[in-house]
Order: structure tokens, then C-alpha cells, then sequence
């Protein structure tokens, strides 16, 4: 569920966007070199999956361990792949826990993350026909938004080329990633990092705003009231239909909120968005998505991505801090959108991470529907105060 690919951005034309919006405000030119190139690991992780399909499939010619995968897709809607076939003796464990590892490296995860593998149905229409024992293929999930086939394998290890935008009759497993899992953890690894290279952020800031910045808040006068603090809560959002490849799984939704930290430097919030899991689909989260307390102007902005299974958090980290940290406080504030888009590589952009949408200047009393900049989506977002206890 991702809406299609940015174009990317000029330095000439950031400035512009950023004059243009800034409406008078001073702003500092951004530098023109390059962030650190993007890793390869968009390829690894696409290449330890389509692996894995391929000696899946061809382990599902034993009867036995093809009714047991068969009854674990049926009772669940993702199958960690690597605990099932440990259980069952199936000989695939060792090549699953490698490219467990594989990913979990490629990634920039910590080693303790466990099993990323899931297995799942592409689509529930499906689910008759693997029930009724037709014999399943095994596909890779798709990494490519504009792709017009899928190569899924039989168990002879032969492969087939499907439609991408039309599910096949046949039952079909899809091989991909608990994107959920990898994203919480890819956020922590976010954080730390960005901690790491000198752009201040809260790990607590995808749930609720951490009591630790309610002191500093509190001084900031209109920012806050002696036993609280203002933020700007999520009321609804939807993001638009984009006709995605059917074997894909459904999105991992995360925000960039960045701004100016009550030290004058450059900061980055992630804000995880578990739920937004489908296009075209209203959500009502009432989540917190700037904590007000940690900004010293009353405007953000937000950057809104998608975690894709092949995002390396810690070089995300270290491109965005390559760019940000030239920005400096020019006594007011300067939108930073285009700064974030322009700190990611150029090769990033082909499916890793994806940029769903962005807000320019969100402000503290904001009270309305927001759409994004992109078209992609819109929030309604309402000030909300935190009272303490």
C-alpha cells in the first residue's frame, strides 16, 4: 500500500521551495554534497527472499510438511516460518535462520531482533482452493511498485510468471517480512542513531509525550501550563489508493516530525502508525504526533514514509544527519520537508523507503483537516493539552 514514487529534488529548487514557503522567513542554503550512498540492501533482502520461496516451494512436495504449512496459513494471517519449520523437522531451518540473520544485518537491526520471515496468502480469495488442497506456489514479496509480473515457483522449483495487479485462482504463499516487527525495532535503532549523531529524539514520541520535556515546556509560556503540556493529536487520517501489486502485505506507516529543539538544533521525531495499515480507509487513532514541548517555535513539519522491508535505519539515520545538521536556527523557523527528501540517495527512492506524504508547518493551534503536500493523504489534527498527574 504505497502511493508511487517522489521525483527527486534539485538543491536549486529545495531553496526555491523552501523561499517560496518560508514566505520571508531567513533561511540557510543546504549544502550540495551528496548523503552517504544507500547500501545494497534493498538487492540483499530481496535476494534472501526470493531464496527462501524458491527451497519452500520445493520442500512442499513432502505431504506431511505441506499440510502443516497449509493449516498454519489457514489459522493465521502471517505464518512465522522459521518457528514452524523448526517444530516440524523439516530440514529448512538452518537456511531460514541464515537468511533471518541476512535480513535482520541488511537491515541495520540489532542481532537479538529473532525471526523477520513471515509467510502468508497473497490474497484471501485464495483461501478455498487451499483448503480444498490444490497445490500452492511460493512467491517473494514484490519490492517494486510498478511491477507488471511476479515470479512465483512450484515445488519442482520451477518458476511462473503472474499478473501483479490480478491475483491468480490458485493458492499462492507469499514470502516477506514482519514489517511490524522490523519497523518498532528499525524506530529504536532510528532513535538511538539520530541521538548518535547529534539530532536530539524521543523514543516515546509514537505513543505520548514523555513527562521528562514538561519542565522545559512549562517555561516556554504559551508552549504549556505549569501541569502540562500542548501537543497536536491525530483525530483522522487516510491516505489515497494507489493499486498496489497484489502479493504485497499491508503498509508500516511512520512520520518524521522535525523542528527546531528548545536548544536551537535541528531535531527528528519518528512516530510510529501501526494502524494505518490500508488505502482508502479512514482511521481515528486520537495518537499524538508532536509533542509541542520539545520544539522551540510553534511549527513542525512531518514526513510521513513507509517501511518497505529493506530499509537500513541506521544509514537513514546517518543520511538525514549528513543534511540536517547543516541547518542552523536562523531566529525563526525553516521548513525542513524538502531538507529530509533531499538527505535520502537517489537509489533509495526505486522502493526503500518510500515517501508517502508531507505537511509543511504544522502549527501548535492547528485545528482542521490537513492535506498533504503530495495529494497522497490527509489528517485532521486538533491541539490536545497533556495534563500531568
Amino acid at each position: 500500500m504505497r502511493p508511487r514514487q517522489p521525483r527527486r529534488h534539485s538543491a536549486a529548487a529545495i531553496v526555491a521551495s523552501l523561499l517560496a514557503l518560508a514566505a520571508g522567513q531567513a533561511l540557510v542554503a543546504l549544502p550540495a554534497a551528496a548523503a552517504p550512498h544507500a547500501p545494497a540492501t534493498a538487492t540483499t533482502v530481496a535476494s534472501a527472499q526470493d531464496q527462501v520461496a524458491r527451497s519452500l516451494a520445493r520442500s512442499l512436495s513432502d505431504s506431511t510438511w505441506r499440510t502443516r504449512v497449509q493449516q498454519a496459513a489457514l489459522a493465521a494471517d502471517e505464518v512465522p516460518i522459521t518457528a514452524l519449520a523448526d517444530r516440524s523437522g523439516s530440514g529448512l531451518t538452518s537456511e531460514l535462520v541464515r537468511a533471518d540473520r541476512q535480513i535482520a544485518a541488511a537491515k541495520g537491526l540489532d542481532t537479538d531482533i529473532g525471526s523477520l520471515l513471515r509467510l502468508r496468502l497473497g490474497d484471501d480469495g485464495m483461501r478455498d482452493a487451499l483448503a480444498d488442497g490444490q497445490a500452492p506456489w511460493v512467491a517473494p514479496a514484490a519490492s517494486d511498485d510498478n511491477a507488471t509480473t511476479v515470479v512465483a515457483y512450484d515445488s519442482r522449483g520451477r518458476a511462473h510468471a503472474l499478473d501483479a495487479r490480478h491475483a491468480p485462482d490458485r493458492p499462492v504463499y507469499v514470502v516477506d517480512i514482519d514489517s511490524s516487527k522490523a519497523l518498532a525495532a528499525g524506530l529504536g535503532v532510528l532513535n538511538r542513531q539520530l541521538h548518535h549523531h547529534g539530532l536530539a529524539s524521543d523514543a516515546s514520541a509514537s505513543a505520548s509525550a514523555s513527562k521528562t520535556h514538561a519542565d522545559a515546556a512549562g517555561k516556554q509560556g504559551a508552549r504549556a501550563a505549569a501541569d502540562g503540556f500542548w501537543t497536536t493529536r491525530i483525530a483522522a487520517v487516510e491516505l489515497s489508493d494507489d493499486e498496489e501489486p497484489w502479493v504485497k502485505g499491508d503498509a508500516e506507516i511512520y512520520t518524521l516530525v522535525t523542528g527546531f529543539g528548545q536548544d536551537g538544533k535541528v531535531r527528528v521525531d519518528p512516530v510510529d502508525m501501526p494502524y494505518l495499515d490500508n488505502d482508502g480507509t479512514v482511521y481515528r487513532p486520537g495518537q499524538i504526533l508532536v509533542n509541542w514541548g520539545n520544539y522551540k517555535y510553534n511549527l513542525a513539519d512531518a514526513v510521513m514514509m513507509e517501511e518497505d522491508g529493506s530499509t537500513n535505519y541506521r544509514d537513514l539515520a546517518k543520511a538525514i544527519a549528513t543534511v540536517l545538521l547543516t541547518v542552523t536556527d536562523q531566529g525563526t523557523y525553516i521548513p525542513l520537508v524538502n531538507a529530509i527528501l533531499d538527505a535520502i540517495p537517489n537509489d533509495w527512492w526505486t522502493d526503500d523507503p518510500d515517501y508517502v506524504d508531507s505537511w509543511y508547518t504544522l502549527a501548535r493551534n492547528d485545528n482542521g483537516t490537513r492535506h498533504g503536500a503530495r495529494g497522497n493523504g490527509w489528517m485532521t489534527v486538533e491541539p490536545y493539552f497533556v495534563e500531568e498527574f
